[in-house]
């Protein structure tokens, strides 16, 4: 293994969308079509070819991913990861969410993208709480990335004071 997990781990704050990576996960909504917060942002600045092979690929179940090219994005990839809406954590949301994380990885690793960077997966308009969003986060991608080389760089994209804050204290990088 190239080294630990936290070692292949970054946070980023700022637009995921600039960022030097080989695929970008959407917090995508089960049609795949724009919507608000990154979702928006991500379909904006891959242009309208997004939108076509969203419409071409239909529908993607909650927990679950599918991936796109990036076409004017600096990224190649797109994966497009449909996160749950939180309910109150009665309906297997904290499960879904690290499906979505997980799938996204394993979709990282088939299509040869050795680095990519994740939003805060449903932590929007979705509703789930950011702390335990963390750590799901979190959790999931040190797991993958402790048993596989083949994704060598992992961002987490954060907007905002609070979700930086949150996952610099749960990587332990308080500035």
């Amino acid at each position: 293994m190239s080294g630990s997990p936290d070692d292949r781990i970054e946070i980023h704050s700022g637009d995921i969308t600039q960022l030097d990576v080989d695929a970008i996960v959407n917090a995508a909504n089960a049609r795949l079509q724009p919507g608000g917060g990154v979702c928006g942002a991500i379909h904006r600045a891959a242009g309208r070819n997004l939108r076509e092979a969203c419409a071409a690929i239909g529908r993607c179940k909650t927990g679950n991913a599918v991936h796109t090219d990036g076409f004017d994005l600096k990224a190649r990839f797109v994966i497009h990861a449909v996160g749950p809406v939180w309910h109150g954590g009665g309906q297997n949301e904290e499960a879904l969410l690290a499906s979505c994380y997980r799938t996204s990885l394993k979709i990282a690793k088939q299509i040869g993208a050795r680095s990519l960077a994740f939003p805060a997966i449903s932590t929007g308009v979705c509703g789930f709480p950011l702390v335990p969003a963390t750590e799901i986060a979190v959790d999931t991608v040190r797991a993958f990335l402790a048993e596989e080389e083949a994704v060598e760089r992992v961002v987490f994209c954060v907007f905002g004071a609070e979700a930086d804050a949150a996952y610099r204290q749960k990587l332990d990088r308080l500035p």
